[in-house]
């Protein structure tokens, strides 16, 4: 007797396509309902970006094989990589699978380890409490924005050190939010329209432009500043409650590269861009919804509150602290998990790839989204739901549900620094303000590159709300 092989599963098409632009019209309106969505039509899902086709995997165990067991065959690619590669270059985030990823990887890895990112934090505390306590009190701020500045703020202080001048950093932010809303404009629009001279595709490409003449001028401020000198004491705040400021240097971890005479100036201006815009929406967005969860939470900010008060004493946040607070950590990696942050992220195929039963062409774009696992009932009970006590056990989560960060070989190189610089921040925030209330109405999750708050507006204050 013989066994028949299987034939492939056919590949469902989702619903709602268009002539010429097939579901681009979705992804513009209402992303991360579609996204979502598509769960129900199938383990892979067939979705158009223009005229050309992409492959949702709504399936955990199967993005696992996209990532990790099988990544050989879906490489860093497809559309959104591609967009990102023609303004962004060839850093890290962007670069092809090969010897020159692991290249870069090998040369960038030591810059975020733990170890390295510790000698930044102090610098990195002193900059975030003198911003946030620069805030007028009572006045009603654009969340948002403040997140990104600050966050912006931390991350150039780590990486470009500490005497960045204050109109480079300026122009930072500013240009970052345009940046990153032209990106994504560009992965969801057909290629024929983000190649016509339209206004908008123009000012595109002089603000990328503009980025990497201030990345050049950064990069020439810390050459001609020279290697920084260490400083900085341990102190203690006394044995009923441990409390040491670590010794920190005000270089910053750029430096690593700058020392590496292979790189050219394009290739640390291409991996200078990819460390910003991989760090600073991305946490901006996770501490304004975090913010706007506590706000709405009373019992989670007397836990936050209460475990903050025991662990400072009093005193002043250092990086040493940030391994004592494991709830404000649970709120942050439950905002996280809600949120994205990232929403859609794409690989291409090697060649033609069964996934799942289903037979996939050489040359196909492969989405997958950490915003539609981490929306899973059958992995999250009641996802919309903000509970970090799902947290409380780390292995909650089933393998591969929860990649804000990724997974595999090109799985966030800046996580571990992600969390110190959320925690970092956060802390601060609570220590400062006593109270924080919402004054805009009810945030609406906005997808674009990141999954932000909009709008958001909140009061700080030292006295009564």
């Amino acid at each position: 007797m013989t066994t028949t092989p299987a034939s492939p599963a056919t590949i469902p098409t989702a619903p709602g396509g268009l002539p010429l632009i097939g579901h681009a019209h979705h992804l513009a309106r209402d992303p991360l309902a579609f996204i979502t969505s598509l769960r129900h039509h199938g383990t892979v899902v067939r979705i158009r970006i223009g005229p050309t086709p992409a492959y949702v995997v709504t399936d955990p165990a199967l993005t696992r094989r996209v990532l990790v067991t099988d990544a050989a065959d879906f490489a860093k690619g497809g559309k959104i990589i591609d967009a990102l590669r023609v303004f962004f270059g060839d850093g890290l985030a962007t670069i092809a699978d090969g010897d020159a990823h692991l290249r870069h990887r090998r040369l960038i890895q030591p810059m975020f380890n733990r170890s390295h990112i510790a000698t930044r934090g102090g610098h990195m505390i002193e900059h975030v409490a003198g911003a946030v306590a620069a805030w007028p009190d009572g006045t009603p701020r654009d969340v948002f924005a403040d997140m990104n500045s600050v966050t912006l703020g931390a991350f150039l202080v780590a990486l470009f050190g500490t005497d960045l001048p204050t109109h480079l950093q300026a122009e930072f932010t500013a240009l970052m939010p345009e940046i990153m809303a032209g990106t994504i404009r560009q992965t969801i629009l057909p290629s024929w329209a983000t190649a016509l001279p339209l206004p908008a595709n123009r000012a595109h490409t002089a603000r990328v432009a503009r980025l990497r003449s201030l990345i050049d001028q950064a990069i020439d401020h810390r050459t001609s500043a020279g290697p920084a000198a260490a400083e900085g004491q341990l102190d203690s705040a006394g044995p009923s409650c441990p409390h040491a400021h670590q010794t920190t240097q005000p270089d910053g971890l750029f430096d690593a590269l700058l020392t590496d005479s292979s790189l050219s100036r394009q290739q640390l201006q291409d991996e200078a861009i990819t460390l910003l815009t991989g760090a600073i929406e991305t946490t901006g967005a996770t501490l304004a919804w975090t913010l706007y969860e506590i706000s709405r939470h009373p019992q989670i900010e007397r836990r936050l509150r209460a475990e903050l008060s025991a662990v400072l004493c009093g005193e002043r946040l250092t990086y040493d602290d940030l391994d004592r607070m494991p709830y404000a950590r649970q709120v942050l990696q439950e905002a996280i998990r809600k949120y994205g942050v990232a929403w859609m992220v794409t690989r291409s195929t090697t060649r033609e790839v069964d996934l799942g039963g289903h037979q996939l062409p050489e040359g196909a774009d492969v989405v997958w989204s950490p915003y539609l696992h981490q929306h899973n009932p059958a992995h999250f009970p009641n996802p919309d739901s903000f509970d970090p006590d799902r947290w409380a056990d780390r292995r909650s989560a089933p393998r591969g549900a929860f990649l804000a960060f990724g997974d595999g070989r090109r799985k966030c190189i800046g996580e571990a620094f992600a969390w110190t610089e959320l925690q970092i921040i956060l802390a601060t925030i609570l220590q400062t303000w006593p109270r924080f209330t919402v004054t805009s109405r009810p945030p609406r999750a906005q997808a674009v590159v990141t999954v932000k708050p909009h709008p958001l507006e909140m009061r700080f204050t030292q006295g009564p709300a």
